[in-house]
């Protein structure tokens, strides 16, 4: 995607991230676990093209309220908002949507360059292999985001200063459990709550697919990175695992402040004192920024990390709630979800296909 396409100005066309880590080689083919080759498995079967599942033939107004619900624009309900005219309404909705979706692209190749290098640091050679699989996940999201902003939404924004502090220290540490805990539980949780908004409050359908086949593989990535994690932390000593419960306190931090997105208000010249103001006391926003650690607050749990630190931390966010909720339960609807989407969209297609072919038998029949 051209620069051309980013409404503010991009000076850094390439981010180079000095880092260093071991690459391992394990020449013990057969030490393999159950569970990550299963994983490893439908990994496999469940590739796709996006060029074919996904129906490039919509038309999309970048601007439309049907690309999702304006209670989601943070000032909505604000005199800020009343006080925008329609056309200004319409022009902070696509102003949302391209910020949104660029900080989607960006963490995508994020993701991207985190499972490259998980292939070549993690020692077990079944991580190696689900890896992998990983690999041609991320980069198609790339693909099929970076074809989405550039033909539909035709606008971009850089990447959210907070998205990029966190991708720095997780590509930099050396460790191969942290690539695990930054990406795999940390940015893909998050990113699998603000998908979801996409998936089940949009009623633009090329959008709705989007989200949806792409939460379909983030639900495979996640489970990958708890697999891998619970069984790895039960053999950290009290520092290690106190590291580690520091890192999540403080990415949590971060990424609490990452959607409130100041870019776009700058760059429309909104009085950015007035919405920061509102955006901070917001009710709706408040109900948001919780829902986006749906997903991250009971992995942290399940992979054995929600100690004193990190406890803490999502009691202040407000977010501990989620606690009880079932990792697996979640993933196993991502994949519902989509499998229900394609049986919808093949029954459409048959149906499509049955009618021409009637057409057909009626011009001959005449």
């Amino acid at each position: 995607m051209s620069t051309d396409y980013y409404t503010i100005p991009v000076t850094e066309t390439k981010w180079g991230i000095e880092n260093s880590f071991d690459t391992v080689f394990n020449w013990e083919y057969d030490e393999q676990r159950g569970r990550l080759v299963t994983l490893y498995d439908k990994g496999k079967q469940k590739q796709w093209d996006s060029a074919v599942r996904l129906d490039w033939s919509v038309d999309v107004d970048p601007g439309s309220p049907d690309n999702g619900p304006d209670y989601y624009i943070p000032i909505y309900g604000s005199d800020i908002w009343e006080r925008l005219t329609e056309k200004e309404q319409y022009e902070l909705r696509h102003h949302m949507g391209a910020w949104l979706n660029s900080q989607f692209l960006h963490g995508e190749q994020g993701a991207l360059i985190c499972t490259a290098k998980i292939v070549q640091s993690v020692p077990d050679i079944d991580s190696k292999f689900y890896a992998a699989t990983q690999v041609m996940d991320e980069a198609r999201h790339v693909e099929t985001y970076s074809r989405y902003i550039r033909e539909k939404i035709e606008m971009a924004y850089p990447i959210n200063r907070f998205l990029k502090t966190l991708l720095d220290q997780v590509i930099q540490d050396s460790r191969w459990d942290f690539t695990y805990l930054g990406m795999q539980i940390m940015i893909e949780g998050l990113a699998l709550a603000a998908f979801s908004l996409i998936r089940d409050f949009s009623t633009e359908p090329l959008a709705k697919a989007v989200n949806t086949y792409v939460m379909q593989d983030e639900a495979r990535h996640v489970a990958f990175g708890r697999l891998a994690l619970r069984d790895y932390y039960p053999q950290l000593t009290e520092p290690e695992r106190q590291e580690r419960e520091e890192f999540i306190a403080e990415a949590s931090l971060l990424m609490y402040g990452r959607f409130m997105a100041q870019e776009v208000w700058a760059n429309l010249g909104f009085n950015l004192d007035e919405v920061m103001t509102y955006v901070e006391q917001s009710e709706m926003m408040l109900q948001f920024r919780k829902m986006l650690f749906s997903r991250i607050v009971p992995i942290v749990k399940d992979i054995g990390l929600l100690g004193p630190k990190t406890s803490r931390v999502f009691q202040q966010l407000g977010v501990m709630e989620y606690e009880s909720f079932n990792p697996d339960e979640l993933s196993a609807a991502d994949e519902q979800i989509a499998e229900e989407m394609d049986r919808r969209r093949a029954e459409i297609n048959a149906t499509v296909r049955l009618g021409l072919g009637e057409d057909a038998e009626s011009e001959v029949a005449g």
